[in-house]
């Protein structure tokens, strides 16, 4: 048992599981977008739905997406700060099915980017994120995560894994899932610690590479 299972997240708001885990989801999508977020559409399931008003589950993940943590003071007047970003946002209450109560689905788009994510909430601030670009994923933003699309090619994990190891950097986990033998192709490696930006930037150089993105750590302690 750790201390976090104990006192719970250093957070702003009632309810780890619906204020602290829900802005870092929101946190997810602010990443893996990579640029300023122009318009949000979030889809919130089963409890987030019924009871997420009352516990700041709007405000903590327009928070999120905005990329405060959720510790930062600015999460109680989020929609004030999205309204002086520019970010334009909306809720709708969604059936995602055989998933966890406290799961949101967020369709984020800025200037040239646009990114589906989705995840869930599951308790003390965790999360667990399911879906990115509607392809299974499982990470959980307790490590730095580097989250690679491209062109299924063969030889892509290998190509992808050398050059962390070339980087000195161990892998925790490491998920893909490919839409078909081909198509695209999303590869989600939890590490010990994050690539340096020259090493991002090489792999999205890569001809079948979409885009890379470098997750920061997201969990406290």
């Amino acid at each position: 048992m750790s201390l976090l299972d104990m006192i719970g997240p250093v957070m702003i708001g009632p309810s780890s599981s619906h204020t602290a885990g829900a802005c870092r989801l929101g946190l997810v999508a602010h990443f893996l977008l990579g640029e300023t977020p122009a318009s949000a559409h979030i889809g919130l399931h089963a409890s987030f739905a019924k009871t997420g008003r009352g516990h700041g589950t709007h405000l903590a993940l327009i928070a999120g997406i905005l990329g405060y943590a959720p510790h930062d003071p600015r999460l109680a007047r989020a929609f004030g700060e999205a309204e002086a970003a520019g970010l334009k946002f909306e809720f709708e209450d969604v059936d995602l099915g055989d998933v966890h109560p406290n799961t949101a689905h967020i369709v984020l788009r800025g200037k040239t980017q646009e990114v589906t994510v989705q995840g869930s909430s599951t308790g003390g601030g965790v999360i667990l994120v399911t879906q990115v670009q509607g392809l299974g994923v499982n990470f959980s933003g307790a490590s730095p995560t580097l989250v690679v699309r491209y062109a299924d090619a063969v030889g892509m994990i290998a190509r992808v894994t050398n050059v962390i190891a070339a980087a000195g950097v161990n892998i925790a986990t490491l998920t893909c899932t490919r839409a078909a033998r081909g198509g695209q192709a999303l590869l989600a490696i939890e590490l010990d610690a994050p690539l340096s930006p020259e090493a991002v930037a090489f792999l999205g150089s890569w001809q079948d590479v979409n885009w890379v993105r470098m997750l920061p750590k997201l969990m406290d302690g």
